[in-house]
């Protein structure tokens, strides 16, 4: 691994380490049917980077990404669904760019098993702003919009299995706006 690419996974990391840490500090309320806690649920993927022929409609980058999430359990239900915090981020093993992200996320869970989510935020990355590499992305902003979707199969009470798509841009409020999607499988562990 490249010096430059173990210093970006390193900076990743640690912006992970300290929003995690800041996600156990906030304070928040559990819902009546579970036992207090702070997390809710944990996700861990694999996802291929800047897929190409999705929102951002080209692909420059390369590598997968390596994801991991934190839903907390504080909520608010609407739409037969709830509202939750999250927080987390996605590592390239390319040394291409990486992110970390935060954002609110609503997710509907049918009795079947079968449950879809959909979120809103922000995310910051390491990747480059503006064209200077025709193998890296020009994002135009260190500050992104985040969209994810994600559907999925729950597995048993605790395991569930999912299909997850993010979108990453700064919607246009920048000189350089190419996007990012990455889109892959993940599996949650529910506390």
């Amino acid at each position: 691994m490249k010096a430059k690419e173990l210093d970006n996974a390193r900076t990743i990391i640690g912006m992970m380490v300290f929003g995690f840490g800041c996600g156990v500090s906030s304070v928040g309320y559990a819902d009546e049917r579970r036992p207090p806690g702070w997390l809710h649920e944990v996700k861990l993927g694999v996802l291929h980077h800047d897929t190409g022929g999705l929102w951002s409609g080209f692909r420059r980058e390369s590598g997968a990404d390596f994801n991991l999430e934190a839903i907390f359990s504080p909520q608010y239900k609407i739409l037969g669904g709830f509202i939750r915090p999250a927080l987390g981020g996605s590592v390239n093993t390319a040394g291409d760019t990486s992110k970390l992200y935060s954002g609110i996320r609503w997710q509907y869970d049918h009795a079947s098993g079968i449950f879809f989510g959909v979120g809103f935020g922000g995310a910051v990355h390491n990747g480059d702003l503006h064209l200077q590499h025709y193998d890296r992305k020009a994002l135009g902003s260190r500050v992104l919009f985040h969209i994810p979707v994600e559907i999925g199969y729950r597995v048993g009470a605790r395991s569930s299995l999912s299909v997850y798509f993010d979108h990453v841009s700064n919607a246009n409020l920048a000189d350089a706006n190419e996007g990012m999607d990455t889109f892959g499988g993940r599996y949650g562990y529910r506390f």
